[in-house]
C-alpha cells in the first residue's frame, strides 16, 4: 500500500491522485467561513478545495493506507485531470467546502466593482499576500486580488507577473461562479469582467 504522502501517477489516464496532506511550507489561513461547521459531502457535489478550486465528488469509499482504515472523499479536477482523495474526518481542517451560494456570491460581485486597494510596499511581499489570498479558497479573498489588479482602459499596463496572479485569481473565481451558475469556464470569465467594467 502506498504511504498517503506519495502521489501515484497512472500512465494511460495521465491522472494524478493525491492524498489530501498539508503540503510542505507555510499553509494560508483560511477565513473562518470555510471552516465554520461541519459539511457532509456526497457524489456529484461540486465542492471547492483551497489550493485546487472547483472539484466534483466522485465517490465516498472506506480504503486502507498505511495500515489504517480511511473513510475517504474522491475529489476530481477535470481541468489539471487529477484525484485528490481527503479523509473525511479531516475534510473540515483541509477547508474542503461546498459552493458558495448565490447569496454569498452576489457579495462576491459586488467586491469587484469595489475601489481598488493596492498596498505601498514591494511588489513581492504582495505577490505573496496575493497568492495567500487565492490559495485560501475564500471568493472574497480572490475577488479582492482581482479587482485590485485589473486594469481599465487608460491606467498602466500590469507586469507580467502581475498578469499572472490575475489570471490565476479570475480562473479561480471564475470555476466557482460558473459552477454556481451553470456556464462553462470562459462565459464565467467573461460575465466577471464585465462585472469589473461596470461603473
Amino acid at each position: 500500500m502506498p504511504s498517503p504522502n506519495t502521489a501515484q501517477t497512472e500512465p494511460e489516464t495521465s491522472e494524478v491522485e493525491r492524498d489530501a496532506l498539508p503540503p510542505p511550507g507555510p499553509r494560508p489561513v483560511l477565513p473562518q467561513r470555510a471552516i465554520a461547521k461541519a459539511e457532509t459531502f456526497k457524489p456529484g457535489d461540486h465542492v471547492v478545495y483551497p489550493t485546487h478550486g472547483v472539484g466534483k465528488v466522485e465517490r465516498i469509499a472506506a480504503e486502507e493506507i498505511a495500515g489504517q482504515k480511511l473513510e475517504l472523499i474522491h475529489i476530481t479536477f477535470d481541468e489539471n485531470r487529477m484525484t485528490l482523495r481527503v479523509p473525511v474526518n479531516k475534510a473540515r481542517t483541509a477547508g474542503l467546502r461546498k459552493l458558495s451560494s448565490r447569496k454569498q456570491f452576489d457579495e462576491v460581485l459586488a467586491a469587484l466593482k469595489g475601489r481598488a486597494r493596492v498596498k505601498r510596499t514591494m511588489w513581492s511581499r504582495r505577490a505573496q499576500e496575493y497568492e495567500a489570498k487565492i490559495n485560501s479558497g475564500d471568493p472574497m479573498a480572490i475577488a479582492e486580488v482581482v479587482r485590485d489588479l485589473h486594469r481599465n482602459a487608460g491606467q498602466p499596463d500590469q507586469s507580467f507577473s502581475e498578469r499572472q496572479i490575475f489570471e490565476q485569481a479570475l480562473d479561480r473565481l471564475a470555476a466557482e461562479y460558473g459552477a454556481l451558475e451553470g456556464l462553462d469556464k470562459q462565459g464565467a470569465i467573461d460575465k466577471l469582467l464585465d462585472f469589473l467594467k461596470a461603473e
